[in-house]
């Protein structure tokens, strides 16, 4: 076996201290075709795969947070094409050498997958910083495609590592905007429920008792009632940061999120799911700044809240 240099490594967070080895290769090695379980126990059993530095022989083995993961990948792994500078419209909020911020538009991939490989988030940044020698950048917030709002990319593996590191110790506030059915009683609380991958759906995330922990802040701005019953603007509070952890906790307490295809039902109001990354603060890693960006509201939200009545947050 031959191996790369340098490795692929990542640091285990909390979902991948959930689970063995292979199952944390799987959710991590993305760019390597036809990549499997099967694939990563011939891998850990070869010695190709480090944790903390000490070689893992073991599939089984679990992984605890925080650890450092180092992939030698074989010569043999056929990747996937890296993905292309495309010269799209990006509504950019922050910027300077170490990272960027960007305002994400409704309908816009975060990151390229096998469905979608070009007009990409990640694809624009790319043009961007094209004439920057040494950028690397990495998606540190991703967002769902229907949902619009605050992406943060850094421009350097250790830029992206030390905002991981930030997110793993409770550094990063998020704040998020979401036009909900119903009136969520009481106006204001927190949901915990935990949350894992539906076995049935691997697109969807489900309430398990099994699943990883999961914590959500809330309140309730105002509320309307429409021809459809009552609707609610809601400022929310990521504690944890599970895949679609608010459409799915609000899903769960009977205020499902107003146009959400996935988890609840389409909308006349609104063509996309309601919700909005408005709102992110976190230190900057090099000046060790305190940095808040907020992303406008778009129309279609901003409209919605204005049918409400109620002043918006400022921003």
């Amino acid at each position: 076996m031959s191996d790369p240099s340098p490795p692929f490594q990542f640091i285990a967070d909390r979902g991948d201290a959930r689970l063995r080895l292979d199952q944390v290769l799987v959710r991590r090695v993305r760019d390597v075709r036809h990549f499997s379980r099967t694939v990563a126990r011939h891998w850990i059993e070869s010695g190709a795969i480090a944790v903390d530095g000490q070689v893992a022989l073991r599939a089984a083995v679990r992984v605890r947070e925080g650890a450092m993961v180092s992939v030698a990948i074989p010569s043999s792994a056929v990747r996937r094409a890296r993905p292309e500078p495309e010269p799209l419209l990006l509504d950019v909020l922050y910027e300077d050498d170490y990272l960027m911020a960007i305002n994400k538009q409704a309908g816009m991939v975060v990151h390229p997958s096998y469905k979608q490989y070009s007009g990409t988030l990640l694809n624009a940044v790319l043009a961007r910083v094209h004439d920057r020698i040494d950028a690397q950048p990495g998606i540190l917030t991703r967002l769902d495609k229907g949902t619009s709002g605050v992406v943060i990319v850094a421009l350097s593996p250790h830029i992206h590592s030390a905002l991981q590191d930030q997110a793993r110790h409770g550094q990063i506030a998020k704040e998020y905007l979401a036009v909900v059915h119903g009136r969520p009683d009481p106006p204001s609380g927190r949901i915990h429920f935990p949350l894992a991958r539906d076995p049935a759906d691997r697109r969807r995330v489900i309430v398990l008792p099994t699943g990883a922990p999961s914590e959500t802040a809330y309140d309730a701005i105002g509320s309307l009632d429409t021809a459809d019953g009552p609707i609610s603007l809601v400022r929310c509070m990521l504690v944890t940061g599970r895949t679609h952890q608010i459409r799915v906790h609000f899903e769960a307490s009977g205020w499902p999120i107003l146009g959400d295809p996935l988890y609840g039902r389409p909308s006349a109001q609104i063509a996309r799911q309601a919700l909005h990354a408005w709102r992110i603060a976190f230190t900057h890693p090099i000046t060790g700044q305190r940095l808040t960006v907020v992303a406008p509201l778009p129309t279609d939200i901003h409209e919605l809240a204005g049918a409400l009545g109620q002043c918006l947050p400022p921003n």
